[in-house]
C-alpha cells in the first residue's frame, strides 16, 4: 500500500495509480453534495437540462459541514453515510467525477460504473468531523443555497486524508479486509 499526496480536482493519471488500501492526501478544491443535491442533478439530466457545475475530473465528497466557528470556513465536516447516493452514483461517473468520498459500502452497481469511468470512491474516516472539518479552509456555495448545509459547495482543503476503498480495477478493500478476518 502507498500513500499518495495528491491534487484536487483529480487528474485521470493520478486516479489510475491508486489501488484499494491506499491512503491519499488530498489538497485543492472538492465538491460537497449530498442526497437532496444529487436528486436535482439527477432530475435536470432526465429533462436533458444543464447542471449548475461541472463534475469532471471533481472529487465528490458527501458531507454537510456545520457552521463555522473561530474564523474557520466550516465546523465539524465529517462524511456521511455514502450508500444514500448510489442510485446517483453511476450518472455522476457518467459525467466525468474522478471520485467520490464517504463512508461505508457501495453497491455493485457504483462498483462497475468506477470500472467502466475509472473512477474510485475514497474513504474518510466517521466520526472525525471536527479534525476533518480543521482541513478545510475556505467553501462557496454553488449551487442550491436553499438547500443549506445540503446545497453543492466548492471546498477549499489542505493535507485531508482519506483511503481508497475501491480502485478502478474493481478491488475492494472491504471484502478484502473481511476475507482475511473470516479464517
Amino acid at each position: 500500500m502507498n500513500t499518495w499526496e495528491l491534487s484536487c480536482p483529480l487528474h485521470k493519471q493520478d486516479v489510475l495509480k491508486l489501488r484499494a488500501g491506499d491512503k491519499v492526501v488530498l489538497t485543492g478544491t472538492v465538491l460537497a453534495a449530498r442526497d437532496e443535491a444529487h436528486k436535482r442533478l439527477f432530475e435536470l439530466a432526465q429533462r436533458n437540462e444543464p447542471w449548475p457545475v461541472d463534475v469532471a475530473g471533481e472529487v465528490i465528497y458527501y458531507v454537510g459541514p456545520s457552521p463555522a466557528f473561530d474564523g474557520r470556513a466550516v465546523g465539524a465536516a465529517g462524511p456521511t453515510t455514502s450508500g444514500r447516493m448510489d442510485k446517483y452514483t453511476p450518472m455522476m461517473h457518467q459525467r466525468g467525477v474522478a471520485a467520490t468520498m464517504g463512508k461505508g459500502y457501495r453497491s455493485e452497481e457504483v462498483k462497475q460504473a468506477m470500472i467502466a469511468h475509472q473512477a474510485v470512491y475514497l474513504v474518510a474516516t466517521g466520526g472525525a468531523g471536527a479534525l476533518l472539518g480543521q482541513c478545510i479552509w475556505k467553501k462557496e456555495v454553488v449551487a442550491y443555497p436553499d438547500l443549506g448545509p445540503e446545497a453543492i459547495v466548492r471546498l477549499w482543503i489542505r493535507d485531508f486524508p482519506a483511503i481508497v476503498a475501491y480502485d478502478t480495477l474493481g478491488q475492494d478493500l472491504y471484502a478484502q479486509n473481511q476475507s482475511q478476518w473470516a479464517r
